[in-house]
């Protein structure tokens, strides 16, 4: 090993650098200490050292990649391991080891070659310590004998280059040169032998190589003289050629030898085999048939470990003579091996934001194949959003074609196809699955733009009213939802106080109980924002209509009472059937059916004597009074709604019977007759007219702040001009109420004003007074009481 190193010292260090289609090449001789330095990778890169941390210079792994270190700091490539060139190139004329040089920003792939130079470290060996010969004594000069040649491991001008034999007066040695380089050795008879004066010749046979220093080995020539036939045997040709298929089946007749030998008898008897130049592999992949000469297949062939074999054989008689020749089989190839693909880099994933020409992988192709048997196209599929580019002979990468969508398509399973020019073609397959991870890119998307909640006024607060959906079909937070509501001021209500929401759900929960009387509908706006960073949100609107129910009695508007018990009213006596004593005036604040009135008498004085509109609340005569009918009547006036249940008040109403009472009160005269049942009747009836005046204007005073309020809050809705009028009282001309048209309700979002001109209807309502009276009064019909259920009976004043 001193001698190695010392050969490697005197070499120094061969390095060769040079850029030859983007290929780095080195050149080192073998067994080089640990540590010892092959190149500077940055240097023939041209990558500046303050650049190789930014750019990651890393030796990507391959088969023999853990012989050499790189230095990612200072770009030098060293030897990691002893180097034994004969280990593993054998006696291949060339040997290199391939590696794989990545740098990033771009990503680059740099192919390196190390050439390992043979050195001279291996001796020449004989493959015996003795060469056993039989000559006859018949032999003349310029006989030849070929030796057994000497096996030395090194290559070049390393290996065997010359034999010398020892000097002796019968025999000279000529050496010469194979087809493969090799040298071969025969010794060459000089002159006649005689045995009996020298039976046996003891020569030695030396190899020397041609390395600096030399190396030798030697071997002992023993050749005995024979007394026996004279004629060796003899092929018909010096050198047979023969072709044959690689991976052709054991046992295949590659040719047939012939040889002939002039002795007769047993002296011309032979047999063919392999002579001594044949090595173990040609003895082991052939067979020589020592009878018939049939050389077949014994093994294995391939064509891309070797192509070309030189078989030396002979004939050899019973002397022994021995004739030579040369069988020269040449291996034809044929398409046995399908392309490799090697991946040198994969992403396994991309994010769906990538840029166009993002690399996802680099690989090299290769086929052992030689000609078009060894070419190879290499392509993948043309319906992704990915291509292939080629960076080197058989190096790709493959890159980012066009934007991904991972909502689309989550995961592409790229196959990349290799497929050779042979006949038939081999392909090769090699799939790589990339997944795309997720960006926040998706707002949520609620199921509607706007939703539509009815809700029942009354309700428990807390109470789940409805709910919203929004879907994002992005991942984990970028598609995780919450819900809130936008706090909005309109109309001076913050409709967002009334509600809450479930951040995950969307379920919506109603804060407090609502009143259809006060407020009929609003609108409020979701917000589902995801957890994305940025977050995306949008918005819905969601319309809140309250609807109606019936808790509200109704209430006695006219006639009033008297200490909130007993309304008192006076009729003259002179009345005539169909009189229109008295009406009875209530409201409902509920709406629609649950508003609509009826009225009934329930108990009176005399139940035959009057009769009531169902509808319009007027109390009527049947007949006129009688002697026997008393000066005071009590009717008891129920009135109630349509609602489900229905709701139900009571009025009780005193009628005073007086004489000549529909004279105007200038003309009015007080009659004294039965004055024991009418006591101080002035003083009940000033007190009766100041009290229903009083309460009169309390209740107009009233209906005004009632009217204010219900417009403030509900926005859908306007005022109207209160109508009045005024007529002389006239009891023989009949009044008929005129109704406004009748509008639909309709809803529509907030901080829209809906232009309705006539949202309320009118009729006629009389005060209790009115039959002494000049004024009439008008009063509202809520829009949602059908008119057409009113008869126009109902409507009529008499």
């Amino acid at each position: 090993m001193a001698n190695v190193h010392g050969t490697a010292l005197y070499v120094v260090l061969l390095l060769l650098a040079d850029l030859v289609c983007g290929q780095i090449k080195y050149s080192i001789p073998e067994e080089l200490e640990i540590g010892a330095f092959v190149g500077n990778i940055a240097e023939d890169l041209g990558i500046n050292v303050r650049e190789l941390l930014v750019r990651s210079l890393q030796l990507l792994p391959r088969d023999m990649s853990h012989y050499f270190a790189l230095n990612t700091q200072t770009g030098i490539l060293s030897v990691s391991e002893r180097i034994d060139r004969e280990q593993f190139c054998m006696e291949a004329s060339t040997c290199s080891i391939s590696l794989d040089l990545a740098v990033e920003k771009p990503d680059v792939i740099f192919p390196v070659e190390v050439e390992i130079l043979d050195i001279n470290d291996n001796s020449p060996m004989f493959p015996t310590d003795v060469i056993y010969l039989q000559l006859s004594e018949l032999l003349v000069p310029g006989a030849r004998f070929p030796l057994e040649s000497a096996h030395d491991p090194d290559v070049g001008l390393n290996s065997v280059a010359n034999y010398h034999l020892s000097l002796n007066e019968f025999f000279s040695l000529i050496v010469q040169t194979r087809k493969d380089g090799s040298k071969i050795a025969e010794i060459v008879l000089e002159k006649p032998v005689d045995r009996e004066r020298n039976p046996s010749i003891d020569l030695v046979l030396t190899a020397v190589d041609g390395g600096t220093p030399h190396w030798s080995g030697t071997t002992q020539v023993f050749i005995s003289i024979t007394d026996i036939n004279d004629n060796a045997p003899a092929f018909d040709q010096d050198i047979y050629r023969v072709d044959v298929l690689e991976n052709v089946p054991p046992g295949t007749l590659l040719i047939k030898l012939h040889a002939i030998d002039l002795d007769e008898g047993s002296n011309a008897e032979f047999k063919y085999s392999f002579s001594h130049y044949a090595s173990q592999k040609v003895r082991a992949l052939f067979n020589l048939d020592a009878e018939t000469g049939e050389i077949k297949v014994a093994g294995p062939l391939d064509f891309e470990t070797l192509y070309d074999f030189e078989l030396d054989v002979q004939a050899v008689d019973n002397l022994p003579n021995v004739g030579h020749a040369k069988v020269l089989v040449s291996i034809i190839d044929v398409n046995d091996n399908a392309p490799d693909i090697k991946l040198t880099s994969a992403r396994k994933v991309v994010p769906e934001d990538a840029v166009t020409d993002t690399v996802i992988a680099v690989f090299e192709v290769t086929d052992m194949d030689s000609g078009e048997n060894g070419l190879v196209q290499c392509q993948i599929p043309v319906n992704i959003p990915f291509k292939m580019v080629a960076t080197l002979p058989n190096h790709y990468k493959i890159m980012t074609s066009k934007k991904l969508d991972r909502e689309t398509i989550s995961e592409y399973n790229i196959s990349i196809s290799a497929r050779d020019a042979g006949s038939p073609s081999l392909t090769t397959i090699e799939t790589i699955t990339v997944s795309v991870s997720d960006i926040n890119d998706n707002v949520p998307r609620f199921s509607k733009s706007s939703y539509d909640i009815y809700l029942m006024e009354n309700n428990v607060p807390g109470g789940d009213v409805s709910s919203v959906t929004a879907v994002d079909p992005d991942l984990d937070d970028n598609g995780n939802v919450a819900y809130s509501i936008l706090d909005e001021k309109l109309e001076n209500v913050r409709d967002a106080s009334n509600f809450a929401i479930n951040s995950k759900r969307g379920s919506i929960f109603a804060l407090r109980s609502f009143d259809y009387e006060q407020m009929k509908n609003f609108q409020i706006t979701i917000l589902a924002r995801d957890a994305g960073s940025p977050s995306l949100s949008s918005t819905a609107i969601v319309r809140v209509i309250i609807l109606d129910q019936n808790d509200n009695i109704p209430f006695i508007i006219s006639p009033a009472t008297w200490n909130g018990s007993v309304a008192f009213a006076v009729v003259p006596r002179s009345i005539y059937p169909n009189y229109l004593v008295t009406k009875v005036i209530a409201n409902d604040e509920d709406s629609g059916q649950n508003a609509r009135l009826s009225y009934e008498i329930t108990e009176a004085t005399d139940l035959n004597l009057f009769t009531m509109g169902l509808h319009n609340g007027e109390i009527r005569t049947t007949r006129t009074f009688t002697e026997g009918d008393g000066t005071t009547q009590k009717i008891v006036v129920l009135v109630k709604d349509n609602g489900q249940p229905s709701l139900s008040n009571t009025v009780t109403i005193s009628l005073s019977i007086t004489a000549n009472s529909t004279e105007r009160p200038s003309e009015r005269t007080i009659q004294q007759k039965n004055v024991e049942h009418f006591p101080d009747l002035n003083t009940y009836l000033i007190l009766i007219l100041g009290s229903t005046s009083l309460l009169f204007l309390l209740i107009i005073i009233l209906l005004v702040v009632f009217k204010c309020k219900q417009d403030r809050s509900n926005a859908i809705y306007q005022s109207s001009a209160t109508y009045c009028c005024c007529m002389r009282r006239n009891s023989d001309v009949a009044f008929q109420g005129r109704p406004v048209p009748n509008e639909s309700l309709n809803y529509y979002r907030a901080g829209q004003v809906h232009d309705n001109s006539d949202p309320y209807q009118y009729m006629v309502r009389l005060s209790p007074e009115s039959s002494k009276s000049d004024f009439l009064f008008l009063s509202t019909c809520h829009p949602t009481l059908p008119l057409n259920d009113i008869g126009t009976d109902d409507l009529a004043v008499k």
